[in-house]
């Protein structure tokens, strides 16, 4: 499956992991073709099955993505009444990163605002650097909101008092306050988070592809009452049991030194040798 005929993003796969890096100058604004780019390459990566991990990245040292086009909002059609509908593209679009059967990671080294927020907060997991990486929704003060998933997944990961603050004061926040908020899982200082969410990313693609899908859909189950996201968890696990690369890599486990005193004190670097791998951290 070939990724060669993209303008605006230009997508390297190695290792299993598709890193697409985001490249429209002058700011990657999110244009309707950078949107149909991103649209289309959640939609192939996500259906491919040598892509075990996405990180999605930028060629702007100072943005990531700008946010969405506004002189494109100012010709959406505003004729007719507003409806509740399921049927928005730009949701569709976010969706499908979070949703996909695989680790999506946000590499934010510079700003990042509007829609490119929202798009970086479906996400599975979002990473930023000190002193670049800036976190902005510019829609309230120019008389919208976040329409983009914005005002649903923003209090789901940082709490309702601090989405507001986020939203409603369109101010920008910092990469260390949005690391503490619980918005970035980290931030890193310059030059240092390359090479973190790369390894972290072919980590995650050299295990089992059942176990990260598996294992992803029953976090997600996390949004159900408790004792249904127990029932959801039990069931993958009992699916994930009786694969042969979990019975192999647990026998490999063993072999390798799990469950003696001095594996157990390296687990993580000898878990990912079970699958040839190392700790990213």
């Amino acid at each position: 499956m070939g990724y060669d005929d993209y303008a605006l993003l230009r997508i390297a796969l190695e290792d299993g992991v598709a890193t697409a890096t985001i490249d429209a100058p002058p700011i990657n604004v999110m244009t309707l073709p950078l949107f149909a780019e991103l649209a289309r390459f959640g939609e192939q990566a996500g259906d491919d099955e040598e892509v075990r991990a996405v990180v999605l990245k930028s060629a702007n040292p100072d943005f990531f993505i700008a946010h969405f086009d506004v002189e494109a909002i100012l010709q959406f059609p505003i004729e007719e009444e507003a409806q509740r509908t399921p049927d928005n593209f730009f949701h569709q679009m976010c969706e499908r990163y979070r949703t996909m059967p695989k680790a999506t990671l946000a590499q934010i080294e510079g700003r990042v605002g509007g829609g490119g927020c929202e798009l970086a907060q479906a996400c599975d997991m979002r990473f930023g650097v000190r002193g670049r990486t800036v976190i902005n929704q510019m829609e309230v003060p120019i008389g919208i909101l976040p329409g983009g998933g914005g005002t649903q997944r923003l209090p789901r990961l940082v709490g309702r008092g601090r989405a507001l603050e986020i939203i409603l004061g369109g101010q920008d926040l910092d990469a260390e306050t949005a690391e503490h908020w619980g918005l970035l899982n980290r931030a890193f200082e310059p030059g240092v988070i390359d090479d973190f969410v790369s390894s972290l990313a072919r980590r995650i693609a050299s295990f089992p592809p059942a176990a990260v899908r598996l294992a992803k859909a029953s976090v997600d189950a996390a949004s159900l009452p408790l004792a249904d996201g127990l029932v959801e968890e039990g069931f993958h696990f009992q699916q994930l049991l009786r694969t042969q690369p979990a019975q192999q890599n647990m026998r490999r486990f063993l072999q390798l030194g799990g469950q003696t005193r001095e594996g157990e004190l390296e687990v993580a670097s000898l878990s990912g040798r079970v699958n040839g791998t190392r700790d990213p951290r």
